[in-house]
């Protein structure tokens, strides 16, 4: 019994401090391990048309459901019509959504079920991107004794690199390069840093220098016609 009790007396230190040293992260790199998450929601209404073509109730019905969800920079509008013949409708929704400054898209997202027949079905696509992992303090205030790097580390700039970007799918696909390029646009910041008066501007400089020559020349014939006085 004795050398029981010996044994966990011996082995109770170093239990608390595994406890205390279990919870670090084990990252001994410098990339985070928390990294953007991009989702896409897809939002679903569906209109009765009449000859091709959605009554006013429908359209002001959509108007509304538009309005209820925020639409805006960033979301993708598309109109799932299987026949194909409802252009009127096409044309009705392109101009309802043409106040968000949206325009139609062509790419039709993968729906669960087809619309009904004497229906067309508007879908909003909506793409968002997070760290749901973040904050992560877990390992704040515990010991470091192997140099790996916090358990938060990266959330900050990941997580603003999130609710930042434009198009949180680019994140995922990235964007292709433009095959042309506009010169005009290439050269647009230079020629601001030529034109530029300010302190940072090459303007004000050359502009300074040409004050300058002029103020050594005009001090230059005050002398020379002092020169003439004296004789």
């Amino acid at each position: 019994m004795l050398k029981r009790l010996t044994i966990i007396a011996i082995a109770a230190p170093a239990l608390l401090l595994a406890g205390c040293a279990g919870s670090t992260a084990e990252n001994r790199g410098l990339e985070s391990v928390h990294q953007p998450v991009v989702s896409r929601t897809d939002y679903i209404f569906d209109m009765n048309t009449d000859n091709g073509r959605p009554s006013a109730g429908e359209v002001q019905r959509l108007a509304g459901w538009l309005a209820s969800l925020r639409l805006g920079y960033g979301d993708r509008v598309a109109l799932d019509d299987p026949t194909g013949a409802n252009s009127a409708a096409r044309a009705d929704v392109g101009a309802t959504i043409a106040r968000y400054g949206l325009f139609l898209g062509d790419a039709v997202p993968v729906s669960a079920t087809q619309p009904n027949p004497g229906t067309v079905r508007v879908i909003v696509s909506r793409t968002t991107a997070s760290v749901p992992s973040c904050p992560n303090n877990r390992d704040t205030g515990n010991g470091n004794f192997n140099a790996h790097t916090s358990s938060n580390h990266g959330c900050a700039v990941n997580s603003n690199l999130a609710a930042m970007i434009a198009q949180p799918e680019d994140l995922v696909r990235g964007q292709t390069g433009s095959a042309t390029s506009d010169p005009a646009t290439g050269t647009r910041a230079i020629q601001q840093l030529r034109k530029g008066t300010g302190s940072g501007g090459t303007g004000a400089t050359s502009g300074a220098a040409g004050a300058s020559g002029g103020a050594s020349g005009s001090s230059g014939s005050s002398g020379g016609s002092s020169g003439g006085g004296d004789s």
